[in-house]
């Protein structure tokens, strides 16, 4: 004879053995305000003898048509998640977004494999994409599946409500700061991904058009873009060669990719007097780099951050604020609210990287 297969006991197997309805059992799960606290318990402890679990997740939230909890699409791995401040900062906003809105969080982050069935199969009302690629299959994935969904640090060309900083006047702010103090030999220092190649070549032409679409589409992330051309703009007006000046690059925005990238332009013969780094953390490299080689910030070498991260109070580098638990918080208030897209402001701090070009 074959062996019978062991099924699950179900809400029904509970209300039969206590001689309740069914409508008992699921408030003592779903509405315990509707039962006495002595009966709530009892039904509660028949259902762990039986060891029934609880109603199904996904059938209870098809019954209410919502989940409870959001998603959040990181174009970072995860660990990069909990180890990047700026990200960090970010992450922190979208949970009190969340706390407000009394809804969970559930996170997505960049996968070698299978993340968009992640998105297709997470159990959420909608989602928040931030700073994902264009492309990425996880927004089709999105899309496809018709929840709402906010998209941050994406071009104005992207479908979808939006929030995002103004990058390119932060970094206007920031370049023009470095003209404004008679600096005219600057470095860039950026991480690269392999598709972003070609639009830095695009746009660091000196007949390029900053602004044009096609090369705009191109970048992978699209603060890269923006900041690109915020530092341009200054340094076009005081007559600098935008396509001379050299990029020093790494695989991502770490430390150590910071710290490679100002190698490439400290060992110049011709070295900046200035650099202007796409983020805080790699202006920490810089300095560090540039304290290997005795070159002395700001007297011999001026550094600008973006980001404003708490560490860099405490580096004393000049950088660019933006508020990053503000744009996860509006994220959050976007997606379950609706409204507007919402674009946040940028503000230059100076501090002491940075000091008048050495001649």
């Amino acid at each position: 004879m074959a062996a019978r297969t062991a099924q699950l006991p179900t809400l029904a197997d509970v209300a039969s053995h206590l001689g309740v309805s069914r409508t008992t059992v699921s408030n003592a799960y779903n509405r315990p305000d509707q039962l006495s606290p002595a009966l709530r318990e009892r039904v509660l402890a028949a259902a762990r003898d039986l060891g029934y679990t609880g109603p199904d997740p996904m059938a209870r939230s098809l019954r209410r048509g919502r989940a409870g909890s959001l998603g959040l699409v990181f174009d970072y791995r995860l660990r990069e998640i909990f180890s990047d401040p700026a990200a960090v900062l970010f992450l922190s906003g979208v949970a009190a977004g969340c706390e407000d809105h009394g809804t969970g969080l559930a996170l997505v982050p960049q996968l070698p494999e299978g993340a968009a069935e992640v998105v297709r199969s997470a159990l959420v009302d909608g989602y928040v994409m931030f700073c994902t690629p264009e492309d990425d299959e996880r927004l089709e994935a999105v899309r496809t599946r018709g929840l709402p969904y906010v998209l941050v640090d994406f071009s104005p060309y992207a479908d979808g409500p939006r929030v995002n900083i103004d990058d390119r006047g932060g970094a206007r702010a920031a370049a023009q700061h470095l003209v404004d103090l008679g600096h005219r030999r600057f470095g860039l220092v950026v991480p690269f991904h392999e598709d972003d190649r070609a639009a830095t070549a695009a746009a660091a032409e000196a007949d390029a058009d900053p602004t044009r679409t096609s090369d705009e589409r191109r970048w992978r992330c699209f603060i890269r873009y923006e900041r690109l051309v915020g530092w341009r703009e200054p340094l076009d007006a005081a007559g600098v060669d935008w396509a001379a000046v050299p990029v020093g690059s790494g695989p991502d925005g770490s430390i150590e990719s910071g710290h490679d990238a100002a190698v490439q332009l400290l060992d110049r013969a011709d070295r900046p007097t200035a650099i202007i780094c796409l983020s805080d953390v790699m202006a920490f490299g810089v300095m560090r780099a540039a304290a290997e080689r005795g070159i002395r910030v700001p007297q011999d070498l001026s550094i600008v951050g973006y980001d404003d991260v708490p560490e860099a109070a405490s580096a004393a580098l000049t950088t660019v604020f933006q508020d990053h638990a503000a744009k996860g918080e509006q994220a959050v208030r976007l997606l379950t609210e609706g409204g507007e897209d919402v674009v946040l402001p940028t503000e230059l701090v100076v501090r002491a990287s940075t000091g008048p070009a050495s001649h």
